[in-house]
């Protein structure tokens, strides 16, 4: 008889697996299965710019790049494993690791030569400024 060593939460991995498949839902699938991990990200609009938020916790901005081409911005990079990790006293792993893309295509009215970024307590924040002609104006009546 041989033992078959096994996690408590395998039955719900499995289910979650099963429903992934049936509904086609890429969402669900684990980072160690795919490769790849989706962060998180708000989109927000103001009168002069659109306004990014991309959850990146445990992420050095040194690992991330951001390219705007073709009307379309690409926020890319990767969180590696901490290798110096005992893996025996390693109980679940829950965060996603490895390479990450999120692309987003861009309205016309913003201006892509004025993007900035910033990296705050593992939050991307990306203005996207919008072009002048695009900013409501205040018309005054005669």
């Amino acid at each position: 008889m041989t033992l078959v060593r096994r996690t408590p939460w395998q039955d719900l991995e499995n289910l979650q697996h099963r429903l992934s498949d049936i509904f086609g839902d890429s969402t669900l699938a684990t980072s160690q299965e795919t490769g790849q991990w989706a962060p998180p990200v708000d989109i927000r609009e103001a009168e002069d710019a659109l306004q990014m938020q991309v959850e990146l916790p445990g992420i050095d901005k040194k690992d991330v790049t951001l390219e705007v081409k073709d009307g379309v911005l690409t926020i890319s990079g990767e969180r590696r494993y901490e290798k110096d990790v005992n893996e025996e006293n390693v109980h679940r792993i829950e965060r996603a690791y490895g390479k990450f893309s999120r692309s987003f295509s861009l309205p016309r009215n913003i201006d892509a030569d004025k993007v900035e970024a910033s990296m705050q307590d593992g939050v991307l924040h990306v203005r996207l400024p919008k072009h002048e002609s695009a900013k409501p104006k205040a018309i005054a009546i005669k």
